[in-house]
């Protein structure tokens, strides 16, 4: 039987000029500067690269992805979205040319495994041409931040004990 990597990536995703798109890139820098995130885990700023990511959550068994996702809820609401639920998010929901769900498909079919997903995503106000967030979605990055870190503590609890 072969191991099982019990590696951890946080990946935040979006395009920094489109507003509240860069959410992504602002949480992970806020990881970064946390000493409550274990340093084990990958924090990677993955911005709009698409498959280009692959090499960093190829052999995670745990991913957390931060975004901007259109849930249609009220500017700046955290949704956390997992299992199943996340074959029901809106395919074009963002700016990005490829989601999640492409980068899921190929480690599925290329790797022939699946890491446990969450995304913690945030309702985004404005995604037109800026490099500031929205008053509601700025207002909401502390929360992602805390989500983040209660995933990767929940993460912890449930390893396995090597």
């Amino acid at each position: 039987m072969v191991a099982v990597s019990a590696k951890t990536v946080v990946l935040g995703l979006g395009n920094v000029l489109h507003a509240d798109d860069g959410v992504g890139a602002q949480v992970i820098q806020r990881l970064r500067d946390d000493a409550r995130v274990p340093g084990e885990v990958s924090l990677v700023e993955g911005g709009t690269l698409g498959l280009e990511l692959l090499p960093y959550v190829w052999d995670c068994a745990n991913l957390i992805v931060v975004d901007a996702v259109d849930v249609g809820a009220a500017p700046g609401t955290v949704v956390r979205v997992a299992g199943e639920e996340l074959h029901s998010l809106p395919g074009n929901g963002g700016v990005h040319q490829l989601g999640v769900s492409d980068l899921l498909v190929a480690l599925r079919v290329l790797g022939g495994k699946q890491p446990e997903v969450v995304l913690l995503g945030v309702q985004p106000a404005n995604t037109d041409w800026s490099t500031d967030l929205s008053p509601a979605v700025a207002a909401a990055v502390n929360s992602l931040v805390e989500a983040a870190v209660q995933e990767l503590c929940r993460e912890r609890a449930t390893a396995p004990a090597t």
